[in-house]
C-alpha cells in the first residue's frame, strides 16, 4: 500500500491519499492546480512536508536513489541523456518493446530520430525496467494516436496485475478515466476529491 498523510508544500493543498496494491487512480483536475508538483513532491523532488510510506516504510527511512527506484515518475515530457536508445536501459535488454509497437531494431534508434511520442512510450518502458511498486505517470498518453494510447493503457494495466504495483495516473481525459482508473480524483485549490 502507498500511503500519503498531510502532504504539504508551497502551491499545494494539503493531501492525503491511498493506493492499494495493483490499484490505478487518475489524477484530473485545471491545468496549473498542482498536479504534477504532487507527484515530483511523493517522488522526493521538491520539498515537502507529510508522511509518504510505501508498505509501511517511512519515505524518509529509504535512500533517495532507491526511493525513486520503487517509487517511479514519468514526467510529462521524458529526458534523455545519451545518444541511443539502448543506452538509456541499464541491462541493455529492452523488454516489452512489441507491445508498444516497436520492433528489435529500436534499441539501435538515435535518440535526436525519436518523435516526442515515441520518446514517450520508450520512457515508460525504461521505468518499468526499474520494476517500480508506484508509478507516478504525468499525462502519459498526451502526445499519441489512439492505438498506442491502448497499448499504453494495456501494458500499464498488465504491468500492475502482474506485479500488484499501484498507479497514480494524471489525466485531462474524462473518457480515458473512465476506461482504466478504479476511481478518480478530481484536486482543487480545495484539495482532492473522489470525482462523481
Amino acid at each position: 500500500m502507498f500511503e500519503v498523510d498531510n502532504l504539504s508544500r508551497n502551491g499545494l493543498p494539503l493531501v492525503s491519499l491511498r493506493l492499494e496494491p495493483g490499484e490505478l487512480v487518475c489524477l484530473r483536475g485545471p491545468s496549473g492546480c498542482g498536479k504534477t508538483q504532487l507527484l515530483r513532491s511523493l517522488v522526493d523532488l521538491d520539498c515537502n512536508q507529510g508522511q509518504v510510506r510505501l508498505q509501511g516504510e517511512a519515505r524518509e527511512s529509504v535512500p533517495p536513489t532507491l526511493w525513486r527506484k520503487r517509487v517511479a515518475l514519468l514526467p510529462a515530457e521524458s529526458r534523455w541523456w545519451s545518444a541511443t536508445v539502448a543506452e538509456h536501459f541499464p541491462e541493455g535488454d529492452i523488454e516489452s518493446l512489441a507491445e508498444l509497437g516497436f520492433d528489435a531494431d529500436t534499441a539501435g534508434w538515435q535518440v535526436d530520430r525519436l518523435s516526442s511520442g515515441e520518446k514517450q512510450r520508450l520512457a515508460l518502458l525504461r521505468v518499468l525496467a526499474n520494476h517500480p511498486d508506484v508509478l507516478l505517470l504525468d499525462e502519459p498518453t498526451a502526445n499519441l494516436d489512439a492505438e498506442n494510447i491502448s497499448r499504453v493503457e494495456d501494458l500499464v494495466r498488465r504491468y500492475l496485475d502482474d506485479t500488484q504495483a499501484s498507479c497514480l495516473w494524471v489525466s485531462h481525459d474524462r473518457s480515458q478515466c473512465d476506461r482504466i482508473a478504479a476511481r478518480t480524483l478530481e484536486m482543487s485549490s480545495a484539495g482532492l476529491q473522489v470525482s462523481g
